[in-house]
């Protein structure tokens, strides 16, 4: 079996030819990447359902939009949390994913985290992909790779995040940013 290197911690950016809807124009925060597959969530899919509506103690922690955001297509009753939380050491209830990121425990009590979060995140679901199924995916071009950025996490307007993270890229990716929505009508 060939080595699998690790891209936890990165972001894939659909590209404009990725045909799944689930995944048009996201921006995935991958948790997990190792040999036995991948876990992430996608970061611009705000849900119209309050944070305060399913996981009330974690209302008041969770940044604007104040919403649950659909993280993928897997295990949609299902919730996580994800937070940035600066420095080096994070609290009880929390485990470092990439640099400031990390997953936040639901079951701790928020006042454990209260002091310590910078940003929070609640997700429905999650994006997951088996042994070697999203290597074939980026052989086959349907993503971009780049670097995550702790405000990424956080983005105050999720539904420019595509192409934000896209725009500043220091390549011919910028470009991508401006490719229209439904390339019919150009």
């Amino acid at each position: 079996m060939t080595e699998v290197s690790s891209l936890t911690g990165r972001l894939l950016v659909a590209t404009p030819a990725l045909a799944d809807p689930n995944f048009d124009r996201a921006v995935v925060l991958l948790l997990d990447h190792d040999e036995e597959g991948s876990l992430g969530v996608v970061l611009n899919r705000p849900t119209p359902v309050g944070v305060g509506d399913i996981l009330l103690p974690w209302a008041d922690l969770a940044g604007e939009p104040g919403v649950v955001f659909q993280g993928g297509p897997v295990s949609l009753d299902s919730a996580l949390g994800v937070a940035v939380i600066p420095g080096d050491e994070g609290p009880l209830g929390w485990r470092r994913v990439h640099g400031a990121i990390g997953l936040v425990d639901l079951e701790t009590p928020p006042e454990l985290l209260a002091s310590a979060l910078g940003s929070l995140r609640i997700f429905a679901g999650y994006s997951g992909w088996g042994p070697g199924q999203l290597e074939e995916e980026l052989s086959d071009g349907a993503w971009y790779v780049v670097e995550s950025e702790p405000g990424d996490v956080s983005a105050p307007d999720p539904e420019r995040l595509w192409r934000s993270v896209l725009r500043r890229q220091r390549s011919e990716l910028a470009m991508v940013a401006t490719y229209p929505d439904d390339p019919t009508l150009n």
